[in-house]
């Protein structure tokens, strides 16, 4: 019994150590945390006049679209949704998933939702101009669906995808998406043979693409990292010891913004050259 409880001990030391151990950035970056209190963070998006839009992923209609001000006010624009995740910039609006079984994908814009379609476990978003596209985090039965904004026909792009997460096109053309449990990286092709881009991945979930390359977020709740790929292939680690971050995007000032749902916060994320202009280290 002794033996068994000493066992125990160092077990629940050692996750604690991997839930409270500070976040690594690696050399020529920092880091500092933008928002605290923001439970489950998961997709991020910037208005127009600096506010921070947030989609706070809380399941049975505990969840909500939430404006962070530029003077720190928080304001819900958009209450009682279950597991809302992805979020993306269109027709002058937001458009927002709720990764939940025959839940809606909608349009916010002024102020007003608009149901455009319904899916089983949507997540990834991506807008592409003509076409919105969206992808369903299931397990076996997912699917790549294509909306078509002109006449809202609904196309099935790709299915039976196992844990499919997030979608981007990059600056070269090529439209990736991420393959949670295979751990892998796709690239999205016209003869369906989708190649593996990237393999080895903890969980990858949220990508994101400009001049630096493709950013990689792992949705792992223990040691997960946030990822880049610069344009000639090399990989490196920018952030670890991570729990389970999501989404990131690109400020106008040239830093990042990382959601970290499982610390229920946003990190700024900043390259050497910049220094941030809010925030408090870890």
């Amino acid at each position: 019994m002794y033996g068994l409880g000493l066992s125990c001990a160092a077990a629940l030391g050692f996750f604690a150590w991997q839930s409270f151990y500070p976040v690594r950035p690696t050399d020529g970056w920092d880091y500092q945390v933008a928002y605290r209190d923001v439970p489950k963070a998961a997709s991020l998006a910037l208005a127009q006049d600096g506010s921070l839009i947030v989609s706070q992923e809380l399941r049975d209609r505990k969840g909500s679209i939430v404006r962070i001000h530029p003077d720190g006010q928080r304001e819900v624009i958009v209450p009682n949704l279950s597991k809302p995740d992805g979020m993306v910039p269109a027709q002058g609006g937001w458009v927002f998933s709720q990764e939940v079984g025959g839940a809606p994908v909608s349009l916010l814009k002024d102020g007003v939702v608009t149901d455009l379609f319904s899916g089983d476990n949507v997540q990834g978003l991506w807008n592409d101009g003509d076409d919105l596209y969206a992808i369903e985090d299931s397990k076996g039965d997912g699917r790549l669906l294509r909306y078509r904004w002109s006449d809202g026909t609904l196309t099935v792009v790709r299915d039976q995808l196992n844990e499919a997460e997030s979608i981007t096109r990059c600056t070269d053309g090529r439209l990736l998406y991420t393959k949670k449990k295979e751990g892998a990286v796709r690239q999205l092709t016209e003869d369906h043979r989708d190649p593996v881009v990237l393999a080895g991945l903890n969980q990858p979930t949220y990508l994101m693409c400009d001049e630096r390359g493709l950013w990689i977020s792992e949705d792992s709740t223990h040691r997960a990292r946030l990822l880049l790929v610069d344009p000639q292939g090399k990989q490196q680690t920018i952030l670890s010891f991570l729990k389970a971050p999501q989404s990131i995007i690109r400020t106008d000032k040239g830093s990042y913004l990382l959601a970290e749902g499982g610390r229920n916060r946003v990190l700024e994320l900043t390259p050497a050259s910049i220094d941030s202009l809010h925030g408090e280290a870890d």
